[in-house]
């Protein structure tokens, strides 16, 4: 291709952020291009999977806020596409009753008026059956949580944009990115300009803002997804109306553990640790520390006897993390038509439609929906890594 393309916006990545950020473009009926390095579907990111937990049950309010108007968005989606993409199961957060992280998520739920049912020891199982609440832990369901269906959502957004007369351009890799009053976005097949560019590649931000004489405090870690079984079929199911669940910390350890409704391998129930061992993203299998497993694995023994301690699957993903676990939703500090979506930090998925909508807005000049100071690149400046 030798003719350079005028787009009004290039999103480079096309995850789930990028795709919805693209969609909520066209939806503005700006000519917008998304491109993705790999072969469309491909499981070599962080948008890969078949589920992702939704909820609104958060240490900070601004989360909650946000969940309540992408809730709706999730909802708009199916209904435009008429696909289910959500599935109601309810999340139970358990955690030291004294601590200050469960202390946080429980009056975050509260404070906001969230729908929850508080647990105590006394019914705990009636209502949670074939799971050991640790001694001291307390227990409240979010019930309006749930599990979204990550590839299908995906896809069905990718769908969505297409029918609106979005481009997508799959195996694309951007080779150089030249910032100016129009931006020029150099693949390996060819050149194209655009009035602004998002990006939102993931494990791969910083070698793509390196372009841009940017780098920020972002570290990727290979997470092992693994899948659990069943002793007796369907004790943990959806069917059986299973909830998702997060542990905020426990014996085994400071970090979440998190698990899912057996549902997508029936007979398995997806159980993960919140958090991994740094890696390349571009060789994400030579990855094999399996500390994270051995933590499951007592978690297991002691707290869901009706599943076998041994995964059964286990399959990998990535976390892009930002050091306060925060995302980064801003403005290139020198070149403000160039949107960095980043640092997702294992918790973006199901803000999804929201910050497709940010990202759309921060690149059309609009007022943000939300107040994004969480979310900007200055809070990192005591502690940049500057590329220049």
């Amino acid at each position: 291709m030798s003719a350079k393309e005028d787009y009004d916006c290039i999103v480079i990545g096309a995850g789930v952020q990028g795709s919805f950020t693209a969609y909520q473009l066209a939806k503005k009926n700006k000519t917008t291009l998304l491109l993705e390095q790999f072969v469309l579907p491909h499981t070599r990111g962080s948008s890969h999977g078949q589920t992702r937990i939704i909820r609104k049950a958060y240490e900070q309010d601004f989360y909650t806020h946000m969940m309540e108007e992408c809730y709706e968005l999730w909802a708009q989606l199916e209904r435009e596409a008429g696909v289910k993409l959500y599935r109601q199961t309810g999340l139970l957060v358990m955690g030291p009753e004294n601590s200050q992280n469960y202390q946080m998520f429980k009056n975050t739920l509260q404070r906001n008026k969230v729908p929850i049912v508080v647990l105590s020891h006394d019914n705990f199982s009636q209502h949670i059956p074939h799971v050991n609440l640790a001694e001291g832990d307390g227990a409240v369901v979010d019930i309006t949580a749930g599990v979204l269906y990550a590839d299908r959502a995906v896809k069905t957004v990718q769908g969505q944009f297409q029918k609106l007369g979005g481009v997508i351009r799959d195996k694309e890799k951007v080779t150089d990115i030249k910032p100016g009053p129009v931006v020029m976005v150099s693949t390996s097949a060819g050149v194209y300009r655009a009035k602004s560019v998002v990006i939102t590649a993931g494990p791969w931000a910083n070698r793509l803002l390196a372009h841009t004489g940017l780098q920020l405090p972002l570290e990727v870690v290979k997470i092992n997804v693994c899948y659990w079984k069943e002793k007796v079929p369907e004790s943990y199911s959806v069917k059986r109306r299973f909830p998702c669940f997060l542990l905020t910390e426990g014996e085994e350890s400071k970090e979440h553990i998190y698990g899912l409704p057996s549902n997508e391998y029936p007979g398995l129930v997806k159980i993960c640790y919140h958090s991994g061992s740094e890696t390349d993203p571009d060789q994400r299998d030579k990855q094999t520390d399996r500390s994270d497993i051995d933590i499951l694995q007592r978690y297991i023994t002691r707290c869901l006897p009706v599943l076998d301690p041994e995964p059964a699957v286990v399959e990998s993903c990535m976390y892009t993390l930002t050091p306060d676990r925060h995302f980064v939703l801003d403005c290139h500090p020198t070149h403000s038509n160039i949107v960095i979506g980043a640092g997702f930090s294992g918790h973006g998925f199901k803000f999804g439609p929201i910050i497709g909508k940010l990202l759309c807005q921060l690149s059309l000049g609009e007022v943000p929906s939300y107040d994004l100071s969480p979310f900007r690149i200055r809070r990192f400046q005591a502690n940049p890594k500057s590329a220049l």
